[in-house]
């Protein structure tokens, strides 16, 4: 999938605890100032682009007792959660697995929005299932609930530096160029996002992105 081309309101939490259409969508990503803007937290952006896109999401909530940041909201009998970890990236499993208990949900309710190593910037791959292809949050949140959960894999890969580190590399900032489409590639995101949510209104038993 290309880079250009898709593959203040009042809400109350009412959320049926274990329901078929509760959607869990993390993004994975790192807190503080100094992550901003970097190629490991495109997960964080784009959930923050897709709550300040839709209404029907409330406010971002601090969830010390869920490790995380969470914002709920409403799209028709669908109920969606937005969580972005508080841990650190290699603790992202923590978070997960305690919002998936307290809310008594499935793992094929959760989607995990994250950025890809292996796959260039401007395209954005979705599948269930999968290996952690050497991402540290995805291999954490594997290692708490399986692997069976939804993706969506933001290529990040751009011009790297021979003799920059790996580590290095997706903890800098994208270059100018690629800050010039960021917010087209966050669209394209959110797209995908809520093509997800009003599908599952539709067919709550239907697995992530199969």
């Amino acid at each position: 999938m290309s880079l250009f081309q898709k593959k203040t309101v009042e809400h109350s939490q009412n959320f049926t605890l274990g329901n078929a259409k509760t959607l869990v969508i993390v993004g994975l990503g790192n807190l503080g100032k100094e992550y901003d803007k970097t190629r490991h937290n495109i997960g964080f952006d784009c959930l923050d682009a897709l709550r300040d896109s839709q209404t029907e999401f409330i406010p971002w909530q601090v969830k010390k007792n869920l490790f995380c940041i969470e914002s709920t909201g409403s799209f028709g009998d669908t109920k969606v959660i937005l969580i972005k970890p508080t841990t650190f990236m290699n603790e992202s499993g923590k978070s997960i697995r305690t919002v998936l208990d307290y809310y008594k949900l499935p793992v094929s309710s959760l989607t995990a929005v994250h950025d890809e190593l292996d796959i260039v910037f401007g395209q954005i791959r979705t599948r269930a299932g999968g290996s952690s292809a050497g991402h540290n949050g995805i291999k954490s949140i594997t290692n708490q609930i399986g692997a069976e959960y939804g993706r969506v894999r933001i290529g990040i890969l751009g011009i790297k530096p021979t003799e920059m580190d790996t580590a290095d590399y997706v903890l800098a900032k994208f270059s100018s160029e690629e800050l010039k489409n960021l917010s087209l590639l966050k669209r394209e995101v959110q797209s995908i996002l809520i093509e997800l949510i009003y599908r599952r209104e539709l067919y709550p038993d239907t697995r992530n992105f199969l």
